[in-house]
């Protein structure tokens, strides 16, 4: 199983464990005193909904726009009425992968016994307010998956997705990648943020994306970047010019499950406007993972990034500076002496990635929005080197679930469209959003048409076709070599012409050989793999052993 896949499936597996908690009444909200709403929402057409003041429509990107506000148990009811069949969609994606990756029903029952011991006080650290908001959403989940467990416990533990596969396997939700520019360096002298996030659940799982412009009854206005079913946040900015983007970690395994990063985020988002008060929010929190959060605040007119671990905690800002990078290890003067955050800067693609970033930020003395869209798709290697599409050392890894800019002080935003980052970046200005919201009487796109970025020419390439082609291929033949099948020989070099820069493509054909003992021929692939831009030193260990392996065979 690759890399991906098994990060997906801890992931997956975290919704599954919810079933050694669905009796939990102590997981419940408590829903005294707040307002029910008639949830029966009024159909425009099949991409148009409301829902008294909430809505819901698709622009012309394919993205989904949602307007809640209200409190926290009328805005969740909303939402979960407003994006059943969203909700429905993403569940069977998130369900599905499951099944694909895990068939053994006996494995599956006892992984999920093990996470849902990690889950059992889970809900002691999640605010009542989104536990609420959570209950009111699951009230349209799907009854399909009830076996694994009620919709509420479901979607309340499905937000610790991300946190539980990180750290059950101690690895890294792929790499994402971002950055932070102001005075000097940006063209208006003004903050900008851009960002990666490189989460993969499958293609099913990224096809229906969802930006959401939240009014709630408490705190700030805000919008924030994910999927129906998410009421946490990954990425967002609120009408403060206080935005929120979070980058994994190396992590220990933890004891038992706290606050999912997700919901540390979303709180900060909605309540403050510095970064002096998202630092207080952060530190009375407990998480049970590693990440960083980078905070940008229009206000302050700079970013900082929030370190956070179980039991750590730092944070990290450029002296004097200018711009600021993150990748997937840790930067401030707390981490500088924890062998976990050294190991991944040693052995793993995140400081590849820092250096790239660094590198294209450095080429451009004045950056525009525009500008930070291309550096956020960027495919290529230190140098501007080829190194195969896909690999995880690139900026741009062909995997995103979405890149996103963001301009603090100008309260505007951009969020791409599918393929990945490579679609058109659409803009929005928190300026006026909301005022439309509640005055509009058409139900049109929200969506500021003059601050539209096109698509990226690489979509229309001969280059891109081959790499769409190269990512079924390789599923289809690595199933294959699983399970010991004859794969012809052209078959075997048609994956390597579609991607021949990408180290995996060969050792693709390496293992085949390998499994088949044809010794010689995979000496000479696992050979050309390491002649390619590898991702981390235990790929390339791995490599160099099966080499030896093949030379003693021989």
């Amino acid at each position: 199983m690759s890399l991906r896949l098994i990060i997906v499936s801890s992931v997956m597996l975290c919704i599954v464990s919810a079933c050694g908690v669905k009796k939990s009444l102590s997981a419940r909200p408590d829903l005294t005193g707040l307002a029910t709403i008639d949830t029966a929402r009024t159909t425009i057409n099949d991409s148009t909904f409301t829902l008294n003041n909430n809505s819901l429509r698709k622009n012309k990107q394919g993205i989904w726009e949602l307007y809640l506000e209200g409190d926290p148990l009328e805005r969740g009811l909303a939402a979960g009425s407003l994006t059943r069949e969203l909700i429905k969609i993403q569940e069977e994606a998130f369900i599905g992968k499951v099944t694909e990756l895990v068939p053994s029903q006996g494995y599956l029952k006892f992984l999920s016994k093990l996470v849902a011991w990690y889950n059992r006080k889970l809900h002691l650290h999640v605010p009542e307010e989104y536990k609420q908001e959570i209950y009111g959403l699951s009230r349209y989940g799907s009854d399909d998956y009830n076996t694994f467990a009620e919709p509420y416990v479901r979607m309340l533990y499905a937000h610790g997705a991300h946190d539980i596969g990180h750290a059950l396997q101690d690895l890294m939700l792929v790499g994402c990648t971002s950055f932070a520019a102001w005075n000097e360096k940006t063209a208006d002298g003004n903050l900008l943020i851009g960002r990666n996030f490189d989460f993969y659940a499958g293609d099913d799982f990224a096809k229906e994306k969802m930006v959401v412009f939240m009014k709630p009854s408490q705190g700030h206005r805000f919008m924030m970047y994910g999927w129906a079913g998410m009421m946490g946040t990954v990425s967002g900015m609120n009408v403060k010019g206080l935005t929120v983007t979070i980058n994994a970690g190396k992590s220990k395994i933890p004891l038992v499950a706290k606050t999912p990063i997700s919901i540390l985020t979303r709180e900060i988002l909605q309540y403050a406007s510095t970064i002096e008060e998202a630092i207080a929010i952060a530190k009375k929190r407990e998480v049970f993972v590693s990440e960083s959060i980078m905070i940008g605040s229009a206000i302050d007119q700079k970013a900082v990034l929030i370190e956070v671990a179980p039991q750590n905690f730092g944070v990290y800002e450029v002296p004097n500076g200018n711009q600021l990078v993150c990748s997937n290890h840790f930067q401030s003067e707390a981490y500088a002496a924890d062998e976990r955050n050294q190991k991944a800067i040693a052995e793993s693609h995140s400081l590849y990635r820092y250096e790239r970033m660094t590198e294209l930020l450095n080429q451009t003395e004045k950056l525009t929005p525009e500008h930070g869209v291309s550096i956020l798709r960027d495919r290529k290697g230190l140098g501007d080197t080829r190194i195969g599409y896909g690999n995880e050392k690139a900026l741009n890894q062909l995997l995103a679930y979405h890149g996103i800019i963001f301009q603090p002080e100008a309260l505007k935003v951009w969020i791409s469209s599918n393929p990945y980052q490579l679609g058109a970046f659409v803009g929005y200005d928190l300026n006026t959003i909301f005022k439309k919201f509640s005055s509009r009487k058409d139900l049109s796109s929200v969506a500021n048409e003059a601050l539209l970025i096109p698509e990226d020419p690489f979509v229309e390439t001969q280059a891109y076709k081959d790499y769409e082609t190269f990512r079924k291929e390789h599923r289809r033949i690595e199933r294959l070599i699983e399970a010991k099948e004859t794969i012809p020989e052209a078959e075997l070099q048609a994956l390597v012409q579609l991607n021949p820069d990408y180290w995996i493509a060969h050792y693709t054909v390496g293992k085949y050989y390998y499994e088949h003992k044809e010794y010689k021929a995979a000496i000479i692939a696992f050979k050309k793999a390491l002649q390619r831009e590898v991702t981390t030193v235990p790929d390339v260990e791995m490599l160099q052993n099966y080499i030896k392996k093949s030379y003693r065979k021989l």
